[in-house]
């Protein structure tokens, strides 16, 4: 049984910076590409960033470029997000997910929530205006 768990959200101002934190348990991790998504109350899910199962190819969300940096660290099967220069938009409860296995990695594939096998239960995050 995969299974997910995010950590590392709270409470900042704008301007400020976190770093998230996955940490995936009960299969092959490196099996998987990973991302990041995010939901806020009354939109839908939104892709943020994603990164391939060695590392070597990331893609993000156009709003986030510059700001977010997704990566990982396969000897203790995680992956980050750290976030700085946060804005309130971007309050939302962010969640990581793995890629179905077998699935090609491409900025098509990454960016479509409903291609991700495995989810965590998600952290809050929120930036003070």
């Amino acid at each position: 049984q995969v299974q997910l768990a995010e950590s590392g959200g709270g409470l900042v101002q704008t301007g400020g910076s976190l770093e998230l934190s996955c940490r995936i348990s009960g299969g092959t991790y490196t099996t998987y590409a990973m991302g990041w998504f995010r939901q806020s109350p009354g939109r839908v899910r939104e892709f943020v960033a994603a990164i391939s199962w060695n590392g070597a190819e990331t893609y993000y969300l156009d709003s986030v470029k510059g700001r977010f940096t997704i990566s990982r660290d396969n000897t203790k099967n995680r992956v980050y997000l750290q976030m700085n220069s946060l804005k309130p938009d971007d309050t939302a409860v962010y969640y990581c997910a793995a890629l179905s296995p077998g699935l090609p990695f491409t900025d098509t594939t990454a960016k479509r929530y409903d291609e991700y096998l495995y989810w965590g239960q998600g952290t809050q995050v929120t930036v003070s205006s």
